[in-house]
């Protein structure tokens, strides 16, 4: 694709300036539209197509030259990957003793998926369960972050998808295909979230201090034990969800989704389904089971709720200060690598705000902060950490960075922690440290070997 030009028509795209969120790929939403139709009617979505195209894809390897080379065994490995991905999701649907083909499963052929809500034509074809899972696998990674929106879990998220595949099979007969695929299977995730946040019933919490412990003088800031982060590389392109507003940068940074969990669970997922989605208040009346009025109703009390957990300058973050963030990141990664305390505090903001979801540790200002931090990066003292490295991530569309610890008398660097960043300006003004179990989710190893 030849960049600033539409694939779909040809036409040069607008200009991004003072525009948040993703660069978009198409002109306007009919090519999109377009595009999205025709890859939904290529062969390849279905299993059998998708393996004639392996096939197709084997046979046209060359090994020279390097490049086209290495061009096709990438697009091998993607279309492998798919397959595969389809083969669990069936494997995972149809359980034990069901492995005979299904008949009379009624299925759209979608003209109008790229709407969440279509009134066109339904075409009854009979599915197995490997063409069951290649219709929906194209809807895990939107679907994905529509849970994750839901519950501020990956984990969960990932769960949530599961539990919405399985129930979409067995509910497969009463599809009656008064909506597209795509609406059929949100209101099954959306259901599938609404049980499992009554299940849990759980609700944010404030910091309490630690005894023996300087937390800064500012308020507790919330305590969401449950919130996780999200890998950027997981997210669905525009191209796969072609709504922007489902991928849009601003809901899914950590301060919104912590922000969403204050809500109760209805209100959040009427705000979801309708500021973030984008549907209208009749489409969210259908999915929730809910009255027009209620609707209305629920998005008018979570709007203000939602505004009173957001931090109050989050309308002056932009998207174009990318370049400035990572050379803050790549600072940051440095000085803690040279155990440089001096470096790190000259990062931070005044007022920065460090939390370690599930963890109950928390640090409000720089003083609080660096006093904490001085005992684990100073090698003379008897709670010195070790030795660290990083790489560099993204989550929730903020920077982020895997580090590793070299623990005295070890070789090797094990992950330690993923902080995710926020950045205003040249310093650093918010810091949230997770658990390192997600590294293989954002592409990074859970070891790096010693020192060269």
């Amino acid at each position: 694709m030849v960049d600033g030009v539409c694939p779909g028509c040809g036409k040069p795209l607008a200009g991004r300036t003072g525009r948040k969120g993703r660069s978009s790929v198409y002109c306007s939403a009919a090519c999109r539209q377009r595009a999205y139709r025709e890859r939904r009617a290529a062969p390849s979505d279905t299993a059998q197509g998708l393996i004639e195209e392996v096939g197709r894809q084997v046979r046209e390897l060359v090994p020279a030259p390097p490049a086209v080379f290495y061009s096709g065994v990438s697009e091998l490995a993607t279309s492998v990957g798919r397959l595969r991905r389809i083969a669990r999701t069936a494997r995972d649907t149809a359980g034990p003793g069901t492995a005979d083909p299904v008949t009379a499963d009624p299925v759209m052929d979608e003209p109008g998926a790229v709407d969440l809500v279509t009134t066109g034509p339904v075409t009854e074809v009979a599915l197995a369960e490997s063409d069951f899972a290649a219709l929906v696998e194209s809807y895990r990674r939107e679907l994905r972050v529509h849970c994750y929106r839901m519950s501020g879990s990956y984990d969960d998220a990932e769960d949530l998808v599961q539990e919405t595949f399985l129930r979409a099979w067995r509910a497969r007969d009463g599809f009656a295909g008064r909506a597209s695929v795509r609406t059929w299977l949100y209101r099954i995730a959306t259901n599938a979230c609404l049980d499992f946040q009554r299940r849990t019933a759980r609700r944010p919490q404030r910091y309490e201090p630690l005894p023996g412990m300087n937390h800064g003088g500012a308020e507790p800031p919330a305590r969401v034990t449950w919130l996780q982060p999200y890998p950027d590389d997981d997210l669905p392109s525009t191209e796969e969800q072609p709504d922007a507003l489902a991928v849009s940068r601003e809901t899914l940074e950590l301060v919104f989704l912590a922000a969403i969990q204050h809500l109760p669970p209805r209100q959040r997922a009427v705000l979801v389904l309708r500021d973030v989605l984008g549907l209208a208040a009749a489409e969210t009346a259908a999915v929730l089971d809910m009255t027009v009025a209620s609707v209305n109703s629920a998005l008018q009390r979570a709007r203000p709720t939602l505004r009173d957990h957001l931090p109050r300058r989050r309308a002056e973050w932009t998207a174009e200060a990318d370049v400035r963030e990572r050379e803050i990141l790549a600072r940051y990664m440095a000085a803690a690598e040279r155990l440089d305390l001096t470096e790190v505090a000259h990062l931070l903001s005044e007022d920065i705000t460090l939390t370690m979801p599930p963890n109950p540790f928390w640090f409000v200002g720089r003083e609080a902060l660096v006093e904490f931090l001085s005992v684990s990066l100073d090698p003379a003292s008897p709670m010195f950490l070790g030795h660290w490295r990083h790489l560099p991530a993204r989550a929730n569309g903020q920077l982020a960075a895997g580090g590793y610890v070299r623990r005295p008398g070890t070789t090797v660097y094990r992950a330690q922690v993923l902080d995710v960043l926020r950045v205003e300006g040249d310093r650093i003004v918010e810091i949230t440290s997770f658990e390192p179990h997600l590294f293989p989710a954002f592409g990074l190893p859970l070891r790096l070997p010693a020192d060269r």
